[in-house]
C-alpha cells in the first residue's frame, strides 16, 4: 500500500522551536506547510487546513472569531498567509438560517464573501461550511491515499470501524459544500469524544483544540491506516498478480518516444497540449497487472482524483511480449475516437438542462502495458500533475481492491463533480492561456547570448523549452537561471553536437518523453572564423560547414519528422546573419555557410507549407553582448580586420549601421519570437533581418 519508494513512517517533522512564539494564524501555516510536504498525506492542491482564532475586529476592536480556512485552489504544502480566506464565524453561523435546502446549496457559495472578515480578497472555497460548522479550533482535511482506499473499498464503513473504532467516524458520500457541513455538524453533536470522520470516495477530517495536537492527531491517523494495510497485503500479489513484464528501461522509453508525438498530434485539437512520461514502479505493477483493464474502467473514486484525470484512462492496445510499436500506432486513431464517443455519450446521459458544454473529449491518461503511463494536459505542470494524480488512484485501488472490492463513484456522481457549475466558474475565472502555451521548442546554441535570450521570451509565452548545447556547464547555468524564474517543469536541457547525426535524434526522442514533441526548432549553433581565403584552412572550412549548414540540416530533418507524425504544423527559425546576404572581408567560410543556412530555409519552406510547417530566418548582425562567438578569437580577428581595438568594434558596428544602434540577443529573440507565434501564421521562407540596418543586406 504504501509507496516502495518512500520512508514506511510519517515523520513528526513539529519543531517546538520554531513554533514557539508562533501567532494562531502563523501556527495554522506552519502545520499546513508541514503536512503538504508529504504526498502520503495529501496529494498536490489536496485537501485543506483551517483555524478558528480571537481577533479585533478592525471596526469595533472588539474580541471576534475568526475562521481562517485555505482558500480556494490552494495547495497546503506551498501556501503563503495571502493563501488563507478569512471569515466571520458568526456570520457562517447565521448561514444556516438562509439556507433552502439541498436544490438550493450552490447559492449558498454566494453569501460568504458577505462573511469575509478584514476585506480578505482571497476567495473562500466550496469546502468553507466543512471547517466552519466543526466546532473544534483547528481542522485538517486531507486526501491520503491510505485513508481514500478504505474510502473507496464497497464495505468502508466497517473498514473504518474496524481499523479506528469510535475515534473515527464514517459517513457516507455528499458531494462538497453546505450540506456536507451540515452533516459534519451533525456528526459533532452526535459524537462529541470522536476526534475525526471518513468520508466515503472522499477523504479524511480530523480535529483538535491546539495545533500541534491536531498535526500529530492526522499523522497518527493516517500511520494507523498505512499500518493497517502493510499488515493485510503483505505478499498477497497487487491487482490480481502479474499479466505482463515490463520492457527494458531503454525500450520503455524508446516505445514512448514513438506514441508521444502520435497521441500528442491527436488530442490537440482544440489546444497544444504537452505530455508527461511515467515509468516508475508504481506505475509499473498497475498497467503489467491481470486486473488493470478491469480496475481502470471502474474510474477514480476521489474528486480531486478525477476532476484532474477524467472519469477514467484509456488502455493503450500494446503487448510488452510482442511488441510492435506500428501496429499499436494503427490502432491509435481507432482507440482515440472510441474513447471520445464513449466520453460523448457519458455527458449526453449525464448532463441536466443547465450543465456547461462538452468539454474537451479526449483522455488525459494513457495506460501502456509492459511500458508505462502517458498523460497530455494544456501544460506541463498539469500534465505531471494529472499523472501524480493517477498515481494517488493506483495507490488506492491497490489498497481497496487487495482488502475488499474497488468502486469508483457512480456515474451520475462523477459527472455532477465535473461539471458543477462552480467548478465551470472557477474554469471560467482562469487567466487566458499565453501565446505559445502548449508549444514546446528546441533551441540549439541555447547557452549562448541569442538562445538563451529566446528562450526566455517564449518560457515568458508559456511554451516549454529544450536547451541543446555543446557547453555543458554553460547550458547547466543557463538552465538553472530560467527553471529558477519559470520553474523546473518547463525546462529541459541536453548536451548535443548538432554535427552529431544520432546525438540530434537522441535529443528529440528525450524531447518527446519530456514534453511529448516539438512545435517549434530555433536553430542558432554558432561558430564564426576569420582568415583571409588564403589562410582559410580545409580544416576551417569544414567546420563552419559542419555546424552552420550540417547541422541545421540534421536537427530540421529530426524536427520535420516529428512535425510530420503530430500533423499539427510547426515553425523552424534559423538564426542565420546579415554576412548570409552582404559579403564580409576574410570571412569566407563563415558567409558561405550562412548562405547555406539561409537557402536551406528556403527550400524547407516549400517543402514543409503542406504539413503546416512554417520555415524563416532571423539574420542578426553584430549580437556582442552575451556571445560565445564574439568572446574568442573571432573577436580578435574582426577587431583586425576593421584596424578597431576591442573596446571600440561595437561602437564601430553602432555607427556603421543605418541606424545606427546596436543589436541586442533579445532583439533577435522577439523576431524569433514573432516567427514562432501565431502573428506570423501567414508567413514562410522569409528574413527578418536585425541590424539596425544595412543596405547590402537588403533582401530585394
Amino acid at each position: 500500500m504504501t509507496d516502495k519508494t518512500a520512508p514506511q513512517r510519517l515523520e513528526n517533522k513539529w519543531d517546538d522551536g520554531k513554533s514557539a512564539g508562533m501567532t494562531q494564524p502563523e501556527l495554522l501555516l506552519y502545520r499546513s506547510n508541514l503536512l503538504g510536504s508529504d504526498k502520503r498525506i495529501t496529494n498536490y492542491g489536496g485537501g485543506n487546513t483551517s483555524a478558528k482564532v480571537m481577533q479585533p475586529d478592525p471596526l469595533t476592536g472588539e474580541q471576534v472569531e475568526v475562521l481562517w480556512v485555505k482558500g480556494s485552489g490552494g495547495d497546503v504544502g506551498s501556501i503563503q498567509m495571502d493563501g488563507f480566506a478569512t471569515l466571520y464565524m458568526d456570520k457562517l453561523r447565521s448561514l444556516k438560517g438562509l439556507y433552502r435546502g439541498l436544490a438550493f446549496e450552490d447559492e449558498m457559495v454566494g453569501y460568504l464573501p458577505h462573511a469575509t472578515f478584514n476585506l480578505n480578497t482571497r476567495a473562500a472555497s466550496i469546502d468553507t461550511p466543512l471547517h466552519a460548522y466543526v466546532p473544534r479550533q483547528h481542522v485538517d482535511h486531507m486526501h491520503p491515499d491510505a485513508i481514500i482506499a478504505i474510502a473507496a473499498s464497497v464495505n468502508s464503513k466497517a473498514l473504518t470501524q474496524a481499523i479506528f473504532g469510535d475515534v473515527i467516524g464514517w459517513l457516507p458520500w455528499k458531494k462538497p459544500g453546505f450540506e456536507l457541513g451540515l452533516w459534519l455538524s451533525d456528526f459533532c453533536e452526535r459524537n462529541p469524544d470522536a476526534k475525526g470522520v471518513v468520508l466515503e470516495s472522499h477523504g479524511l477530517f480530523t480535529w483538535d483544540d491546539d495545533a500541534k495536537a491536531c498535526y500529530l492527531l492526522t499523522l497518527d491517523i493516517i500511520q494507523k491506516a498505512m499500518d493497517w494495510f502493510d499488515g493485510q497485503l503483505t505478499g498477497k500479489p497487487a491487482f490480481g498478480g502479474v499479466r505482463h513484464d515490463s520492457l527494458p528501461k531503454a525500450d520503455r522509453h524508446a516505445t514512448a518516444t514513438r506514441l508521444m508525438p502520435a497521441i500528442r498530434g491527436m488530442v490537440s485539437g482544440q489546444q497544444h497540449m504537452v505530455g508527461h512520461f511515467d515509468d516508475s514502479d508504481a506505475v509499473l505493477d498497475f498497467v503489467n497487472a491481470q486486473d488493470m483493464e478491469r480496475l481502470a474502467a471502474l474510474g477514480t473514486s476521489c474528486p480531486d482524483h478525477f476532476l484532474r484525470t477524467k472519469i477514467r484512462p484509456l488502455v493503450v492496445d500494446f503487448n510488452p511480449a510482442h511488441p510492435d510499436v506500428d501496429a499499436t500506432l494503427a490502432g491509435l486513431p481507432a482507440a482515440v475516437a472510441a474513447y471520445r464517443d464513449d466520453y460523448a455519450a457519458y455527458y449526453a446521459r449525464c448532463k441536466h438542462p443547465d450543465s456547461p458544454a462538452l468539454r474537451d473529449p479526449n483522455a488525459v491518461v494513457y495506460l501502456v502495458p509492459g511500458v508505462g503511463m502517458i498523460t497530455f494536459a494544456k501544460d506541463k505542470a498539469t500534465a505531471r500533475i494529472s499523472g501524480e494524480f493517477y498515481v494517488n488512484a493506483i495507490n488506492v485501488m491497490r489498497g481497496a481492491d487487495g482488502v475488499s472490492t474497488y468502486q469508483g463513484l457512480p456515474e451520475q456522481e462523477a459527472f455532477d463533480i465535473e461539471y458543477w457549475l462552480l467548478e465551470e466558474a472557477k474554469l471560467q475565472r482562469m487567466p487566458k492561456p499565453k501565446a505559445l502555451a502548449g508549444r514546446v521548442a528546441l533551441v540549439t546554441g541555447g547557452a549562448g547570448g541569442i538562445g538563451s535570450a529566446t528562450a526566455q521570451r517564449y518560457l515568458s509565452e508559456g511554451a516549454c523549452v529544450m536547451l541543446a548545447d555543446i557547453d555543458e556547464a554553460a547550458l547547466g547555468d543557463t538552465a538553472k537561471v530560467l527553471s529558477d524564474r519559470f520553474g523546473a517543469d518547463v525546462v529541459r536541457t541536453v548536451v548535443m553536437d548538432v554535427t552529431d547525426e544520432d546525438a540530434v535524434a537522441a535529443a528529440y526522442a528525450d524531447m518527446a518523453v519530456a514534453f511529448g514533441g516539438v512545435d517549434i526548432l530555433v536553430s542558432n549553433a554558432g561558430i564564426a572564423s576569420s582568415a583571409p581565403v588564403e589562410d582559410t584552412t580545409l580544416e576551417m572550412w569544414n567546420r563552419n560547414m559542419a555546424i552552420l549548414s550540417t547541422g541545421y540540416f540534421l536537427v530540421s530533418r529530426e524536427a520535420f519528422k516529428v512535425m510530420r507524425v503530430q500533423n499539427l504544423g510547426g515553425a523552424v527559425v534559423f538564426v542565420a546573419s546579415k554576412n548570409g546576404l552582404a559579403a564580409s572581408p576574410n570571412a569566407s567560410a563563415y558567409c558561405t555557410a550562412k548562405a547555406s543556412e539561409i537557402h536551406l530555409a528556403r527550400c524547407l519552406a516549400l517543402e514543409g507549407a503542406e504539413a503546416g510547417i512554417r520555415v524563416n530566418v532571423v539574420n542578426p548582425d553584430a549580437v556582442l553582448r552575451g556571445s560565445k562567438i564574439w568572446s574568442g578569437e573571432w573577436l580578435d580577428q574582426r577587431a583586425s580586420t576593421y584596424g578597431r581595438d576591442k573596446d571600440g568594434l561595437e561602437e564601430m558596428y553602432r555607427q556603421r549601421s543605418m541606424l545606427k544602434r546596436s543589436v541586442l540577443p533579445e532583439d533577435i529573440a522577439e523576431a524569433a519570437y514573432f516567427l514562432a507565434s501565431d502573428l506570423s501564421s501567414k508567413s514562410t521562407g522569409n528574413i527578418i533581418n536585425v541590424d539596425a540596418g544595412n543596405v547590402q543586406a537588403f533582401t530585394r
